[in-house]
């Protein structure tokens, strides 16, 4: 498909450039909105030429980088690129490359870790400082300048309106069928403008499908036709199979207590093997005519539209494997119907979620025994990835459900722990704690009862000896009984991993806590 075909505005054709020529433009220091979330929509060539022209500047002793601002983690010929150049001063507000996380943990790059949903708030109200230039990818240009986004929108609807200058790439690798797929909502306004999103229903449509952007402000149109990175289809095993099999167990509860209507309530959903487990457990239950409000289309969510079970799916991005890919390009007439792709602040506003009741089921790298979770932090300093949209979920949603395996490294490493070494999500937004283990209901407990709870159905038994001992001391010898803890070894056994390369005792359960 040729230039013409894609870019259908005349002033851009003028505009066209090569990559190089494009990144060029972007001076040093600038804070620079790109394109993508989760591998999808992501600016596929201009970064790569920026980050040769950094490192050529780099070598003459010029000292260039720039604060990278997108939607959510992107891919490593963007992240990757840049930061093995050492050309990000200041990242945010997620990621997942291996290079940018080793730099940021050896404190080589700043890192601001945000709730998703905050991101195009806090741009538009000044708090994180001017946006200099965005590089966003999008399908086609609309004859009146109008633009089809691609893959992912993210923060794409922000960067195009607060940056001063915009560099567009337009991949012909997308199919041209994505037209009509998006929802971009222009309605949102700085306080005390703000109106209610008018919106109740996760399939319902309340914007127009394009990008609006001044076409003045264009400065570069860059033509690509390559194709996203796209996700490992993380298969379930035998222990996310089982956490799994837990929730759909409490799921089936809670319709019939009367909690939950039968068809449920719209579900938001992470990514990896324990969420695809999840989605494949929905998929072959008892639910029929599902809804799902999240942040990534998943493979999972592709087999649940294809079997009925799932009716329609909003969400910011897609997230699938290379033949979920081929499967949506081959059905995207069918798909269409049934997906919905927004802005990151809308599908992530907590006013939604909340108003929607959504049923949230997130990963979680530890929790402690009082049901405070760290999703972000490695023995409570080292950064993952970063906090994404749990937190925005977690605080608001109908049910807010955690989940992870019971041990890690081997068994060297219990995930539930006296005190969470870095805490995300405190007690208050936690009500469902899961393993393969079992599942720890902790509605309407007091802490030392959730203790108890999570002690005994989510702790790996080798650990729950020691788990118990610490409680029982700590009734004894704590300042107060609300929240028992003995501070001097509350985080210990984070120490004593640190220390030895494990968290079990070397002897009896006393010496464990």
């Amino acid at each position: 498909m040729s230039l013409a075909d894609r870019v259908l505005y005349p002033d851009f054709l003028s505009r066209t450039m090569t990559a190089d020529e494009a990144a060029a433009l972007i001076p040093a220091g600038a804070h620079v909105g790109m394109s993508g979330f989760t591998g999808a929509g992501y600016p596929k060539a201009v970064p790569g030429a920026l980050a040769r022209r950094i490192e050529s500047l780099n070598a003459q002793g010029h000292g260039f980088k720039i604060g990278l601002w997108t939607g959510a983690s992107t891919a490593p010929e963007l992240d990757g690129a840049l930061a093995q150049v050492d050309g990000i001063e200041m990242r945010l507000p997620y990621q997942s490359d291996p290079t940018v996380r080793r730099q940021i943990n050896a404190g080589q790059m700043q890192y601001v870790d945000i709730h998703l949903s905050h991101v195009a708030q806090f741009v538009w109200f000044g708090f994180l400082g001017k946006l200099d230039v965005a590089v966003v990818e999008v399908a086609g240009v609309l004859p009146d300048g109008r633009l089809i986004p691609s893959s992912s929108v993210g923060n794409n609807k922000t960067w195009l309106d607060q940056a001063d200058k915009v560099i567009l790439e337009v991949n012909a690798w997308h199919n041209p069928q994505l037209e009509g797929m998006h929802d971009i909502y222009y309605g949102t306004d700085r306080p005390p403008h703000r109106k209610p999103i008018p919106m109740t229903r996760p399939d319902e449509r309340i914007g127009e499908p394009y990008l609006r952007c001044d076409p003045n402000k264009v400065i570069a149109v860059v033509m690509t036709n390559q194709p996203d990175r796209n996700s490992v289809y993380a298969a379930p095993d035998d222990t996310s199979n089982r956490i799994a099999g837990h929730i759909i167990e409490f799921l089936q509860h809670e319709v019939k207590k009367g909690r939950l209507p039968k068809d449920l309530l719209p579900l938001q959903s992470g990514v990896g093997n324990i969420a695809n487990a999840v989605l494949a457990g929905l998929n072959n239950g008892p639910f029929e005519n599902l809804t799902a409000y999240t942040e990534v289309l998943q493979d999972g969510m592709l087999d649940m539209l294809r079997s009925g079970k799932l009716a329609s799916a909003s969400a910011t991005a897609l997230s699938l494997s290379p033949t979920a890919m081929q499967d949506f390009n081959d059905r995207i007439d069918f798909y269409k119907e049934r997906i919905v792709l927004r802005p990151q602040e809308i599908s992530n506003h907590p006013e939604l979620i909340r108003r929607m009741g959504l049923i949230a089921m997130n990963g979680m790298i530890e929790a402690d025994i009082y049901g405070n979770v760290n999703s972000t932090h490695i023995m409570g300093s080292a950064i993952m990835n970063g906090i994404g949209g749990s937190g925005d979920f977690a605080r608001n949603a109908y049910l807010s459900i955690f989940m992870t395996p019971s041990l890690a490294k081997n068994g060297s490493i219990s995930c539930i722990v006296p005190m969470a070494s870095h805490v995300d999500h405190t007690e208050h937004d936690v009500q469902i704690l899961v393993t393969e283990q079992g599942l720890a209901d902790l509605r309407g407990h007091s802490p030392s009862q959730r203790a108890e709870i999570i002690i005994d159905r989510c702790a790996h038994p080798d650990f729950r000896p020691a788990l118990h001992d610490y409680v029982a001391r700590a009734k004894r010898g704590a300042v107060g009984q609300h929240t028992p803890h003995l501070l001097n070894e509350a985080l210990s056994w984070h120490q004593r991993y640190v220390e030895t390369g494990s968290m079990r005792a070397p002897a009896g359960p006393a010496s464990a806590a």
